[in-house]
Formats: structure tokens, C-alpha cells, sequence
């Protein structure tokens, strides 16, 4: 039980002036474990964010700072092609590799999902991906960290952002295995903040006759989780200004990449993002342009499809960048959205939300129907606020590879084909015969290499057969 005291009664009248005091209904009724359950929940709520929410999306048409204005492609660094681009490129290596020794990098992971999608209890961080050794996404993601500090002698910190539905048991986790090796002086695991769902006319819905129907406020919530967790004051007493964040799903995702973080660190960006080129058109990402003259990230479904398949004078995608959810953030940056307040803009979803009804009992919902307005922020919300931009295109077959979905497309197949590929396009550079079938080319053994091992490909020579025999396993 909460050692903090709650007082129903200004509670009420404060839910009440702000048109909530429905949220008391059933207050009488319920037990003192309920009745502490419900106060914490409206006490946590600001009354204010939602009344401005309720107003812009329900009663009114709020703009976005990067709605209304010309569609136009971002600017882009292409993967290099020529000698000056090589040069640039090399130039950016140099400046991330100082940026990582002198310590000011750290790493940022949002891990707030579950992985009941994947067909596991608990969070999704846990599920095991390791082709062979069946390593978890947490171990993966750790054991790259931890090759970083070795490499760069670096102290590397390490912020995990969870949410309220798996907190507690990715601490647990993480104990557990003690961190892989990391320290956990060296980690903070923090909660993203929470936010009501709404009827259509904006009253907040009960979930249970005890209990706020709430759900995280989407990944731009790290913005916020950030400044309220005190971490920036941390980790600027820690030395760190940049921070390399990634998402927890992304098998292939290259974690304090030292030409992403030099690109940043050389243009003074507040905010820096990696993209890949659109499968096709039609590809379900969202896309990183301009608009009114600012950079920002356009949902695929905000692109109109004469726009989505334009092409230019050699036929290719004449808007390709894809959006990869993998950044770098200026710690000072992240300040400066927070200051005033959350800067972030909210956005609406129509969903299908599990409520009481007006006579405590379950509403029945008809199939398909959405009942209430879920609010939520993003990440790269954040780019039209900034002066100061980097996009930079990576490689798909090298940094992009999430687990989303059971099975088809970003799924743990996909992602183990993707995780075997790059450990055999680095063991046929070291020189090793990596096995394939002969009616589609694909792999004939299964591969595995810690991070530990090899972080880009290096000093595998030596260390893997010279022929790896078909159907075998090799863990390096």
C-alpha cells in the first residue's frame, strides 16, 4: 500500500471542475485497496494537458508544427559514392570515435512493449532471437554496449525506457542476469509517463469501476520520461550530451555507430535520424521529408499516393526515406523541449478500448467498433522543432531488421535471416566458405556471433573455420 495520502474530496472537486467527476461514481463502492488504486491514478493525471487535448482534437482542429505547407524530399547523405563523399564519411568516423572515447555517448533503449504478439509473457526485450545460442533481445543489445566500452574505453551509460505494463519485470530481468555484464551502476531503467483514454465527447473512460483505462504516451514520451526521471541532470553529470537511441525490437540496429554520431557531432545537430530506401512505394513506413520548409517525418498514410509514387529522372523513388526509429539526441536538446513544459504535439487514435459503463458494468462493444480517443506523442515530432538536422541513409541489410510481427515480414524469421546474412557476408570477408543451397541461394548451416566477438565484421580472421560444413551451427 502507498505511504502517500490521497484526499478524496479535493481530488473530486479537482476532477469535477475540469468535467471528469464521473471518475467518482463508484468511489463509495469500492474497497480501501480500490478506492487508494483509483486516487493515485487521478492524482497522477494532468487535468490540464487533457483539457487542452480534449479541446484541440474534440471540440476544435489542432495544427501540428509540421502540418499544412509544400511536401518536399528531405535532404539526405546518401551511402557514399564518391571520393569526397568517402572522405566526408570517413571524417565522421574520426569525429564519433573521439566523441565515444572522450565519453559524452550514451545509449537510449524504448523497451516499453510486451511480447504477447510474439507468444511470450512478459517483456519484449526478453524474447530469444539468437539463431543459435538463443540470446534475448536484452542480451543482444547488452553485449553490443559492452563491446563499445571495451573498444572505446568508455564508461557508456545505459538508459532502458519501460512502461507501467513491464517494469517491473524487466528490472527483474535484468537483475537477474545481472546486467550481461554491464553494471547496473552504469544503467537506469525509468517509466514512460501514461495517458487517459477518452470517449468521443472527452470524458475519461474507466477501465474497471477502480481503475483508469490508460496507455503509455507513445515513444515521444521519452522526451518527457527523460527530463522527469532527473536523467539529464545525470547525464550531464556523467559527461554525456549525445545520446544513440534505438528501439528494443531492431536485431540489426548498430548502437553507437561512430559515423552516425560523427555526422551529428560535425553539424552541431540537435537531432540526427537514419533512414533506408523504400522497399516500393507502398512500403508501410513513415517517411522523412520537408514541409513548410521544415524536416519532419510524414505517416505513409499522410502521403498521398501521387506523391508516394513519384519518381525522378533515373526512375527511382523521388520520395525513398524511410523512417527507421533510430536517432541521436543532444542531451541539451532534449532540455529545451521540456522547457515550459512538454513540448512535444499529441496525436489522436481511434481504438477499441475495454470500459465499464455508466452502471459499473463491462460495455459491450459491437466488432469493429473504436469507443474512445487514445493520445499519444512521437519521437521524430521532435525534428521540426530543431534548427539544426542530420539524415543519414544506412545500409537495411546492416541496421534495419525489426521483430514485430509472429510471422511474414519483421518477424523472428525474418530477423534471424537477416542476423545470419550479415554474420556470413563477415565471415566470407574473413575468408571462411559459408555454405548455401544451391535452388535459392539461401544459407545451409545456421551462424551466430557474439557482439563480443566482432562488432562490425573485424578480427574474425583466424577465429572462424576455413569451410563451415552444411547443416552445422557456428557460435563465434
Amino acid at each position: 500500500m502507498s505511504s502517500i495520502q490521497y484526499d478524496p474530496a479535493s481530488l473530486c472537486t479537482m476532477a469535477t471542475a475540469h468535467g471528469q467527476g464521473h471518475l467518482f461514481n463508484f468511489f463509495e463502492e469500492l474497497p480501501e485497496a480500490g478506492r487508494e488504486k483509483l486516487l493515485k491514478q487521478i492524482a497522477s493525471l494532468e487535468f490540464s494537458v487533457v483539457d487542452r487535448l480534449i479541446a484541440q482534437f474534440i471540440h476544435g482542429a489542432g495544427q501540428l508544427p509540421c502540418e499544412g505547407g509544400k511536401i518536399e524530399p528531405a535532404p539526405v547523405l546518401t551511402i557514399p559514392a564518391t571520393p569526397e563523399e568517402q572522405q566526408a564519411e570517413q571524417a565522421a568516423r574520426t569525429a564519433g570515435t573521439a566523441a565515444l572515447r572522450e565519453g559524452r555517448v550514451g545509449c537510449f533503449l524504448v523497451a516499453g512493449g510486451q511480447g504477447t504478439r510474439l507468444g511470450i509473457q512478459g517483456p519484449k526485450g526478453a524474447f530469444k532471437i539468437g539463431p543459435v545460442t538463443e540470446r534475448t533481445l536484452f542480451q543482444l543489445h547488452a553485449e553490443k554496449i559492452l563491446a563499445l566500452r571495451r573498444r572505446y574505453q568508455a564508461p557508456i551509460p545505459w538508459l532502458i525506457m519501460t512502461s507501467d505494463a513491464n517494469d517491473a519485470e524487466t528490472c527483474a530481468f535484468l537483475l537477474q542476469n545481472k546486467c550481461f555484464g554491464l553494471g547496473m551502476d552504469t544503467v537506469r531503467i525509468f517509466k514512460q509517463a501514461n495517458m487517459p483514454a477518452v470517449d468521443p465527447e472527452g470524458r475519461i473512460l474507466l477501465q474497471a469501476k477502480d481503475e483508469i483505462a490508460l496507455s503509455p504516451n507513445g515513444h515521444g514520451g521519452a522526451i518527457k520520461a527523460l527530463h522527469d526521471a532527473g536523467l539529464l541532470h545525470w547525464l550531464k553529470r556523467q559527461g554525456v550530451d549525445t545520446l544513440s537511441y534505438f528501439q528494443v525490437d531492431n536485431v540489426l540496429v548498430k548502437i553507437g555507430d561512430p559515423v552516425f554520431i560523427g555526422h551529428h557531432v560535425l553539424a552541431r545537430s540537435q537531432i540526427s535520424t537514419k533512414v533506408c530506401r523504400k522497399r516500393d512505394w507502398q512500403e508501410k513506413v513513415g517517411l522523412l521529408c520537408q514541409r513548410g520548409g521544415r524536416l519532419c517525418v510524414l505517416e505513409y498514410s499522410d502521403l498521398p499516393d501521387s506523391l508516394a509514387q513519384e519518381t525522378d529522372a533515373a526512375g527511382a523513388l523521388k520520395y525513398w526515406a524511410g523512417s527507421i526509429a533510430i536517432h541521436i539526441l543532444d542531451v541539451g536538446f532534449v532540455g529545451e523541449l521540456n522547457r515550459g513544459g512538454f513540448q512535444l504535439p499529441y496525436h489522436k487514435a481511434e481504438k477499441a478500448v475495454p470500459c465499464v459503463g455508466p452502471d459499473g458494468n463491462p460495455a459491450a462493444l459491437q466488432p469493429g467498433e473504436k469507443n474512445a480517443i487514445k493520445f499519444e506523442t512521437f519521437i521524430f515530432d521532435a525534428l521540426p522543432y530543431a534548427e539544426r538536422t542530420v539524415v543519414l541513409e544506412t545500409p537495411r541489410q546492416e541496421d534495419f531488421s525489426p521483430v514485430k510481427n509472429p510471422a511474414g515480414e519483421d518477424s523472428p524469421a525474418t530477423a534471424q535471416r537477416d542476423l545470419m546474412e550479415l554474420y556470413a557476408r563477415w565471415l566470407a570477408s574473413a575468408g571462411t566458405k559459408v555454405p548455401r543451397k544451391k535452388k535459392d541461394g539461401t544459407l545451409n548451416c545456421r551462424l551466430e556471433i557474439s557482439p563480443l566477438t566482432s562488432l562490425e565484421g573485424e578480427g574474425l580472421e583466424g577465429k572462424a573455420p576455413k569451410r563451415i560444413k552444411v547443416g552445422t551451427d557456428v557460435v563465434l
